[in-house]
């Protein structure tokens, strides 16, 4: 693990492999260490992945309350730039995706693309919501959290007991008031290319939401759906998105 400053966070991250760079970020409330498999994927593809660690979650450290997602973007561009500059291909899993986004708008020469993986609909369905509160509450019981996972997290069929450990609700309150604290126009990650990489069983992603991005972004955004995978795609599926990452990435200027 190494660290790097930002200002008054220090960020810790993990790199793998050699090549070009690839940069994985985590969903709500939870950390990298997750992404064995699709890191050691994409360095089998030839990839050098960076796996910054957000603030509160053990080496990273900083202000929690007050900050924005402009804010979690520059303690990953600290990295990128540790590591030699990139561009990089920024690849967000959920919330991950719009720290991804807003890093492309604030810091365009650090990106190379965006990875939206399992990337929330612009109108999520309440249910899925409220399963990521009840998940994150103390007080919830085994049997409670299981039922949340399966509901809003892992298809049929796919184990959600590994994700019974992992969450840091101190990390999930943070990153979810800097929401309203965040200004500016992120969502369009600045002009940088994006691939929406869906889970075809995310309720948080439903059917009819597809091409929503596609719709607003035109060619930039290219979107593909992964089959046997909810909004847990990177833990469900981590051969089938590195893949999809790389081969993507292959294409790119």
């Amino acid at each position: 693990m190494r660290t790097v400053r930002n200002g008054e966070a220090t960020i810790g991250y993990r790199v793998d492999g050699d090549g070009p760079p690839v940069v994985i970020l985590a969903s709500t409330g939870r950390g990298t260490a997750e992404f064995d498999a699709l890191a050691q994927r994409l360095v089998l593809r030839g990839h050098r992945v960076l796996r910054p660690e957000p603030r509160g979650i053990a080496p990273s450290a900083g202000p929690m309350d007050g900050v924005s997602f402009h804010d979690f973007a520059a303690d990953v561009a600290a990295a990128i730039a540790a590591e030699g500059g990139g561009p990089a291909v920024v690849a967000g899993h959920a919330y991950g995706n719009w720290i991804a986004r807003t890093l492309a708008a604030d810091r365009p020469a650090l990106v190379r693309g965006v990875v939206l993986v399992a990337a929330g609909a612009k109108v999520m369905p309440q249910a899925t919501i409220d399963a990521l509160t009840m998940i994150n509450d103390p007080a919830s019981t085994e049997e409670q959290r299981l039922a949340g996972l399966r509901l809003a997290f892992f298809a049929a069929g796919n184990d959600p007991r590994p994700w019974l450990d992992g969450w840091h609700p101190a990390v999930t309150a943070s990153q979810r008031t800097a929401r309203p604290l965040t200004d500016g126009d992120w969502r369009a990650a600045g002009t940088a290319p994006m691939l929406d990489l869906q889970a075809a069983d995310d309720p948080f992603r439903p059917p009819e939401t597809r091409d929503e991005l596609r719709a607003q972004y035109g060619d930039r955004v290219t979107v593909r759906v992964i089959a046997g995978a909810s909004h847990a795609l990177p833990a469900e599926k981590p051969v089938e998105t590195a893949n999809a990452i790389a081969d993507w990435a292959a294409g790119l200027p």
